[in-house]
């Protein structure tokens, strides 16, 4: 129950407040407008205290003083939440004509003067001047979203004003796709789904080895059949200009058959050691087979070595005769199929392996040295005879 006060004392409203609010419509006359402001959600207990501080050293000093609600246009006091004001809470300007003074979220009572009646401890008391009421919420989350009242009686005319709280939310993303495995030619669809306040922009984006490029501006990401080259991480990012975006990552798994890149017919001499050499491209990665005519080559067998490294697999002839030569086959396979291809061992003189391809060997160099000296000597000494 509360007692009854002197004039310009404050400290509480009649009681029961509950009823007397009821009566709104006839007391509650003069509204000013609505004003919105933003705020951020702190993390954290540290976080909290220090914007509980910030704020009182903002109300304590009038060069930091912070806007009044009601006398600054949404817009502005959006821009101060974006700039990182220490803290933004509602706050009555009063005088001391002011008797009593409450603040109300909706029709629930947060405090009456210096009496607290919510039982939520974010919410504390931060001034309560003759010339300033002011309340502030710790760690605002979306609940707390919603028009708050500041309620004062002068000369027994209640008067109210009201500011409208605005939660916003960092984006977040709550539910993506996992990494998934297709075959060439399939239709696939990503999904990316984030929450915040604004309402984030989804944007997906497919990090190629040419570089990011763009994909897709919505939460789903539909490939219709998909290429090898549309294989690897695409990257989804969720902004709403509140905090820095969200970002997450799914990586896509092309299969595809093989294909040989890369077959080489060699020449090797008698005696010598000889590599033939297959390399094919394919996902999964592909086994491989050699084959002479209809016989499976394996290592160990006719002094031959079969190494499969990646995607390149080698057949080395270590000591070559005269029945390596001929055609042989390269199978590469996987479980979307197989091709092949024939490469041919073929025999070079001795010399010719020496020298190298297009290269000339010593004994053709001296005998052309020796026929050039031949040939010079004789020009020189027909010229002598014709001088003299």
């Amino acid at each position: 129950m509360c007692k009854k006060k002197k004039k310009n004392q404050r400290g509480c409203l009649p009681a029961p407040i509950s009823r007397a609010l009821s009566l709104a419509p006839s007391l509650f006359c003069s509204l000013p407008p609505f004003a919105n402001i933003g705020f951020k959600p702190a993390q954290n207990s540290a976080q909290r205290k220090a914007a509980a501080v910030a704020a009182a050293e903002a109300v304590a000093s009038p060069a930091a003083e912070t806007p009044q609600p009601q006398d600054v246009p949404p817009r502005l006091l959006d821009r101060l939440l974006r700039d990182d004001r220490p803290a933004l809470h509602p706050r009555c300007t009063i005088d001391d004509r002011v008797t009593r003074v409450a603040w109300l979220n909706r029709s629930t009572i947060l405090y009456a003067g210096n009496d607290k009646w919510s039982i939520d401890p974010r919410v504390i008391i931060l001034v309560n001047t003759p010339t300033q009421y002011s309340i502030m919420i710790q760690n605002v989350d979306v609940y707390d979203e919603g028009p708050y009242t500041c309620s004062v009686q002068t000369d027994n005319h209640p008067k109210t004003s009201r500011v409208h709280l605005i939660v916003q939310v960092p984006p977040q993303i709550m539910n993506i796709s996992s990494d998934i495995t297709v075959n060439e030619g399939s239709s696939v669809t990503l999904l990316c789904l984030a929450i915040g306040r604004p309402e984030p922009t989804v944007t997906w984006r497919h990090l190629s080895v040419k570089g990011q490029g763009f994909v897709s501006e919505d939460e789903y990401l539909e490939i219709s059949d998909i290429k090898r080259d549309q294989s690897g991480e695409y990257e989804c990012s969720a902004l709403n200009d509140v905090a820095a975006p969200d970002v997450r990552k799914v990586k896509i798994t092309v299969n595809y058959p093989p294909y040989i890149s890369k077959a080489k017919n060699t020449g090797v001499s008698v005696g010598q050691k000889g590599i033939l050499s297959c390399e094919a491209s394919a996902v999964p990665m592909a086994e491989f087979q050699w084959f002479k005519e209809d016989t499976r080559l394996a290592t160990g067998l006719g002094g031959v070595r079969i190494e499969n490294k990646g995607h390149i697999s080698t057949l080395t002839f270590f000591n070559v005769s005269e029945k390596d030569y001929g055609n042989y086959t390269c199978v590469a396979t996987n479980k979307l199929g197989n091709t092949n291809a024939s490469i041919t061992l073929y025999e070079i003189s001795p010399s010719s392996a020496v020298a190298g391809p297009g290269a000339v060997i010593d004994g053709v160099n001296s005998a052309s040295r020796a026929l050039a000296c031949l040939w010079l000597s004789g020009t020189l000494f027909a010229h002598f005879l014709i001088k003299f």
